[in-house]
């Protein structure tokens, strides 16, 4: 029973919005009232999609570091990684001052893109995994704006803006392979996925579970601290 009303209420704690999809019927509504400013159902959604964003795409990395095999998709492996474990720890430590649970699973999309190119190899891998980062970062670059031009809330604007210097920098990491299809990023990014919302959202944790935590390269340089502004 326990088990069960935790599951709920976590649940009841963030969005079906993943990808281009519009989760919140009300994503102005004020939810809570932190001390950093009005945090809105948008903004607490948010802080949720830049959490599974890292989960799926961290081991994308992994496998583009050990099985990329050019050097420039063995590079874009390492940019994921470091830019993905600083974000994720700036994502945890908003979440946890601002009241708002994470997920410890990217969604079952997220999980897709994740299984399909753990089944592949040599240059499809390289191909597959550029043209996916591409888009689906591409795809985020909307949200990202459309919270950081909206929010009240100084931390959720400070995590805005290191998402959007994240996402920038996997975009340009992944364009310099030379192996983007742009033609399929094209369709995909302008084309809302018809897709039901149990697929486009991570479930929450089970109860008691720990947060997953992603662990930066020895020699990361980049910072998991936003500046607040």
């Amino acid at each position: 029973m326990g088990g069960a009303v935790s599951l709920t209420l976590g649940s009841l704690l963030y969005p079906a919005m993943l990808g281009v999809q519009k989760v919140s019927s009300a994503p102005s509504r004020v939810v809570a009232h932190p001390a950093t400013g009005p945090l809105t159902a948008a903004d607490r959604d948010f802080v949720v999609k830049v959490r599974a964003a890292d989960l799926w795409e961290y081991p994308v990395g992994e496998k583009a570091l050990k099985k990329g095999t050019t050097k420039a998709v063995r590079s874009a492996g390492q940019q994921l990684i470091a830019g993905d474990a600083a974000l994720d720890a700036a994502c945890r430590n908003a979440a946890g001052q601002l009241g708002i649970t994470l997920p410890n699973q990217p969604s079952p999309q997220q999980q897709g893109f994740e299984s399909r190119l753990n089944a592949e190899s040599g240059k499809q891998f390289d191909t597959d995994m550029a043209t996916t980062v591409r888009t689906t970062n591409g795809q985020f670059l909307t949200t990202i704006a459309a919270v950081r031009t909206t929010t009240r809330n100084t931390l959720i604007r400070a995590l805005a803006n290191q998402v959007n210097n994240t996402v920038l920098d996997h975009i340009s990491a992944v364009e310099k392979t030379g192996l983007v299809d742009f033609t399929q990023v094209l369709a995909q990014e302008t084309t809302t996925p018809n897709l039901p919302t149990q697929d486009l959202t991570p479930p929450p944790p089970a109860a008691g579970q720990p947060q997953a935590v992603l662990t930066p390269p020895a020699n990361s340089t980049v910072s998991p601290n936003p500046t607040v502004g």
